[in-house]
């Protein structure tokens, strides 16, 4: 009998999948049985995965295909505890499990502030899949938020009292910290260091908010002499380009993509920014901490306060003001607070401790 099965929709570069990957090879590691479950062929994290979990990756093109393999699937692993992430996904997994009729724990996670995603999103899933969470929902065995803003949310999706809604930090801090921020980043920028280097991490979306980061530099810049890297890929990058262009900046801003190890770059920067219009948590603060590297963070609904504790960690300012933005930026690279303090902080989200709650509420479900 498998102990846990994780049910995903691919091991693309979010964090949401990150998360995930870290939670699968912390139960593999701990000696326990884990599947991981894919539905599509995007594989960024696949590396990353601990040798003894297992990865079936089903390679379909829409995510309802999934539905008779992972019924047929649970009738014969039986695993104890079913674990997924994201909305439709999570709804697959309920229904499955239910149509199956088997003995296994469906634990679904929610990631994203829910209410903002709705309010921003650009597609028909995103807008209208919500609204159908309260008559699925319920079915779960556990419904995970990965904040307190995110299942105080959840609420009034879900019909769930907070209570029913088990909060658990992002399980961020991996084990092998150390040796991930000892690797040499690929960029010039960061191994001369001739100048102080921003960092920005995320997806190119709309989410993130990358044009509010790169006009707060482009003020920042002209007091301040410094570089902006951005790590990540996505729908937004050629606009991105187009703006940086703009507004001249190309010798100063460089879109750099994907990298599976961020650490290496925050280690070396002066300055971690986040500037997303809404998280479920915000990993990359966590993560800028971890190695010392002082943050800056729009003060979006969900995450960033939480973790920063209301600005005692790190600047916070309004969701979209270039101007606060900018000065925040300046303020932190004149006066950073110190790498200990952040790395003490950072230590409350440690993968060990966010394995130890689950590890827990799996033991309560059985």
């Amino acid at each position: 009998m498998i102990d846990v099965t994780i049910f995903l929709s691919d091991l693309g570069g979010g964090g949401a999948e990150r998360v995930m990957v870290n939670l699968a090879n912390s139960f593999a590691q701990q000696g326990k049985s884990v599947d991981l479950i894919l539905v599509y062929k995007v594989e960024q994290y696949l590396s990353l995965l601990h040798a003894s979990v297992r990865v079936i990756n089903l390679d379909y093109s829409k995510l309802l295909k999934s539905l008779p393999f992972l019924i047929s699937y649970l009738k014969k692993e039986k695993p104890k505890i079913l674990l997924s992430a994201i909305e439709d996904t999570n709804i697959i997994a309920i229904c499955a499990t239910k149509l199956a009729g088997v003995k296994t724990k469906v634990v679904v996670t929610v990631h994203n502030h829910l209410s903002s995603e709705v309010r921003h999103a650009t597609n028909f899933k995103r807008r209208f899949v919500p609204y159908f969470l309260r008559y699925f929902y319920p079915h779960a065995s556990s419904v995970v938020a990965v904040s307190k803003g995110v299942a105080v949310d959840l609420v009034k999706w879900t019909g769930l009292s907070l209570d029913n809604i088990k909060a658990i930090y992002n399980p961020v801090i991996p084990p092998n910290l150390q040796t991930l921020l000892h690797e040499i980043p690929n960029h010039p920028w960061l191994n001369q260091k001739q100048l102080p280097v921003i960092l920005g991490i995320g997806r190119l979306d709309p989410q993130k908010d990358f044009p509010t980061l790169i006009h707060a530099f482009a003020q920042v810049r002209r007091r301040y002499p410094a570089k902006l890297i951005i790590l990540g890929e996505g729908s937004q990058r050629n606009k991105l380009e187009q703006l940086i262009n703009q507004l001249n900046l190309s010798s100063d801003v460089h879109i750099h993509g994907f990298v599976k190890n961020p650490y290496a770059y925050m280690s070396k920067s002066s300055l971690c920014v986040l500037s997303s219009a809404w998280e479920g948590f915000g990993n990359v603060i966590v993560e800028a901490m971890a190695v010392g590297t002082p943050v800056v963070s729009t003060d979006c609904t969900s995450g960033p306060a939480e973790i920063l504790a209301d600005g005692k960690y790190g600047k916070l300012v309004p969701v979209g003001d270039i101007e606060k933005m900018a000065e925040a930026i300046i303020e932190t690279l004149h006066s950073p607070l110190d790498s200990q303090i952040l790395q003490q902080r950072a230590n409350f989200f440690t993968i060990e401790s966010a394995t130890a709650q689950y590890e827990q509420l799996f033991c309560q479900l059985n």
